[in-house]
């Protein structure tokens, strides 16, 4: 409830509904309102989510010292600030984009978009656990949240296209499916593109996207796959914490 009531993250919704409202209301078709929403999701919401949770954890370094003295688990107090943070972000993602999609694209690709944002946000707190238990430095910790933003959002594609250039004369197509499970921006837009049918502004990798990704099968890897990235970077920083001298 505190965080909900937080200047930047009513400020983030509003924004994100300005955005997705404005997406629909400038054109006439949803498909172009609906990739407009895409961007913001892949670039802004992440970011957003990392730094703002960032910064969170370390102000709230005294208050969290403050509960240590008290017979509470550790453990329970990074799992419900986890909770408190993953909660009050996808809500404000809900209330600014959700909304909007839901009511200008109720079919599959709106539904896709808001389930593969909720998720995004959540992978994206849980690498801010990450980044603060990592470094006690605020500078570094929030450096290091800005470098994981930076690598799976923009560095991660280029160093996709690299592989792509460097190995066109090999059929290399298969194995790009197992290197987007190693960044969760990516497993969100292919899913996000294959239910807006744009598959075919990914080229011959495309159908190899669709003939995976497209299947219920596919589906569900990728969705497990995007619950490992929650999973993982948080169970990491749970067992730092845990042994951490604070």
């Amino acid at each position: 409830m505190d965080i909900l009531k937080n200047k930047i993250v009513v400020s983030y919704a509003l924004i994100l509904a300005l955005l997705s409202w404005g997406s629909f209301m400038l054109e006439n078709n949803t498909a172009k309102g609906l990739l407009t929403i895409l961007n913001v999701i892949l670039f802004t919401v992440p970011l957003v989510s990392v730094l703002f949770s960032t910064i969170y954890i370390y102000n709230s370094a005294e208050f969290i010292e403050l509960l240590l003295s008290q017979p509470i688990k550790r453990k329970k107090i990074w799992i419900s600030l986890f909770t408190g943070l993953s909660v009050a972000m996808v809500l404000a993602f809900f209330l600014g984009a959700g909304i909007p999609l839901l009511i200008n694209s109720p079919g599959t690709a709106g539904l896709m978009m808001l389930l593969a944002g909720s998720l995004i946000t959540v992978v994206f707190v849980g690498l801010a656990f990450l980044s603060c238990i990592l470094t006690r430095d605020k500078a570094k910790g929030i450096g290091l949240a800005i470098l994981f933003w930076l690598y799976f959002a923009i560095l991660f594609d280029a160093l996709v296209l690299f592989l792509l250039f460097q190995f066109s004369e090999y059929p290399i197509e298969e194995a790009m499916v197992g290197i987007t499970a190693l960044s969760p921006i990516d497993l969100a837009r292919i899913q996000i593109l294959l239910h807006l049918d744009q598959s075919a502004m990914m080229g011959y990798t495309g159908a190899i996207f669709k003939d995976f990704f497209g299947t219920a099968v596919g589906l569900l890897i990728s969705f497990l796959l995007l619950v490992l990235w929650i999973s993982i970077p948080f169970l990491v920083s749970v067992r730092k914490f845990e042994t951490k001298d604070l």
